[in-house]
């Protein structure tokens, strides 16, 4: 038998097997006690039943006078009366062993020979020996042992039948006292998982019971150390990409200098290949610095804004870069409340543009849409790409062929963080209704029933970008 996953129905099932088995062997001690004491109390009686026996019986015999030897029909043996049942036998005889007495429907061939007076045991009867007149009549009174086994087994059946009503009644009382009892643990528990992976506070133990309350204490506590080390993670990534990013800024600022104030070819084509490199270095880096942050930071808040204007101002930065024609953006006019983090959704969305971009057909634009159910979608025209590569085209360091410049990441991060909001990547090529091009799609995390964040509380311009890059 399997044992049941909850603790509740572990503790029933256990608690309710262990009073079964209490009754039983409680039951089976009494019935052995009791066993005892009635074979006591029918000794008692099949004595004192040949006590009283025995005065009757002789005088019922001396009182007809010397028997005859040949007269089969001699007044002393007891006539044949009407049948019954018989739970106590007796024989009467002299001491050569003829019968001179007995009770209906008897074998007098079944009691065993004289040997004394006092209890006797064979193995279907129970015997007690009496005699008088100075060893000249011996009375022999006997019970059938099956009928006291008979009266043990329904004494023990007595004692067990009370389970068939005990025994349930017993687990449904277990069960409602468990229930009752472990209230507080179930609340806990409800309260536990209700919670979001993005809320990482403590967790009220309540009303739990002390043996419990020090789990309590250690999930409190683990949840703040994590809550820390993400926290410190997040501030390292930040500050990190931003010295980083100004160290290469600065010596991208040499490199053109050096191009400006040299006059020979080669050190001016040396200086801009270290450029090149150096702005490579700078994206890669950045990169870098957003996949640890979508592994390990927290990627939502506790509560909820519209995405909208977000998106609206990450559009409008990378238009300016890539040229306003490059990119349309296509918004909902209700409002998308969503409690995903900003910055996460700039990376989101930086990745997926800066991808089109560089891997899409420059004459034709990149479709950004934002869905009113959260669905963000960012198509492309170009070279389809074979099912095989696009399969693997969100992992890391993989291009799907193309000459562009890429460090093969910016889809691996956006997958990643697909994964921790429970989301996922969609990509398709050709785009559908097209025969090119490709499309990423993944499902925003929404929250409608959440009000829209004040005015001045939602990001400015200034704050996704500087917090996304």
């Amino acid at each position: 038998m399997r044992a049941p996953a909850s603790l509740r129905g572990r503790l029933a099932l256990w608690l309710g097997l262990a009073l079964v088995a209490l009754w039983l062997a409680t039951a089976l001690l009494t019935a052995g006690l009791m066993r005892r004491e009635l074979d006591a109390l029918f000794d008692s009686a099949l004595q004192e039943s040949a006590e009283r026996l025995l005065p009757l019986a002789v005088n019922d015999v001396l009182g007809r006078g010397p028997a005859d030897e040949n007269d089969e029909d001699d007044p002393r043996i007891l006539g044949v009366i009407a049948p019954h049942d018989e739970f106590l036998t007796y024989v009467l005889r002299d001491p050569a062993g003829r019968v001179l007495l007995q009770s209906h429907a008897v074998d007098p061939a079944g009691f065993p020979p004289w040997d004394g007076p006092g209890f006797r045991s064979t193995a279907t009867l129970r015997l007690y020996n009496i005699a008088a007149l100075r060893d000249t009549v011996r009375l022999t009174v006997a019970e059938p042992l099956a009928h006291r086994a008979c009266i043990a087994r329904e004494a023990l059946w007595m004692l067990l039948l009370p389970l068939l009503v005990v025994v349930p009644l017993a687990f449904a009382a277990i069960w409602l006292a468990l229930r009752a009892g472990l209230a507080p643990l179930q609340r806990w528990r409800e309260r536990l998982a209700a919670r979001g992976a993005r809320d990482l506070s403590p967790v009220s133990a309540g009303d739990l019971p002390s043996e419990l309350a020090p789990i309590a204490a250690t999930l409190d506590d683990v949840l703040c150390r994590l809550s820390a080390a993400f926290e410190a993670e997040r501030s390292f990534a930040a500050n990190a990409a931003h010295e980083l990013r100004t160290l290469l800024a600065g010596a991208i600022a040499r490199a053109q200098r050096l191009q400006a104030e040299t006059a020979d070819p080669a050190a001016r084509m040396r200086a801009a290949a270290m450029e090149a490199a150096l702005k490579r270095l700078l994206r890669v880096s950045e990169r870098l610095m957003q996949l640890a942050r979508a592994e390990g930071a927290r990627l939502r808040r506790d509560s909820a804004a519209d995405l909208c204007p977000v998106v609206r101002i990450l559009v409008e930065e990378q238009g300016r870069d890539a040229g306003d024609e490059r990119i349309r953006l296509r918004l909902p006019e209700a409002a998308v409340l969503s409690d995903l983090d900003p910055d996460a959704l700039a990376i989101i969305l930086r990745n997926l543009i800066d991808n089109a971009l560089r891997h899409g057909d420059p004459a034709k634009p990149v479709d950004v849409t934002l869905t009113s159910e959260g669905i963000l979608r960012v198509s492309n025209d170009g070279l389809s790409i074979p099912p095989e590569t696009l399969a693997r085209l969100a992992t890391r360091f993989t291009r799907a062929g193309s000459s562009a410049e890429g460090s093969g990441l910016g889809l691996a991060i956006v997958a990643t963080i697909a994964e921790r909001i429970g989301s996922r990547l969609h990509l398709t090529s050709p785009r559908p209704g097209a025969t090119s091009g490709l499309t990423a799609e993944m499902m925003l995390p929404c929250a409608s029933d959440c009000e829209v964040e004040k005015r001045d509380n939602r990001p400015s311009r200034h704050s996704v970008s500087s917090s996304a890059s």
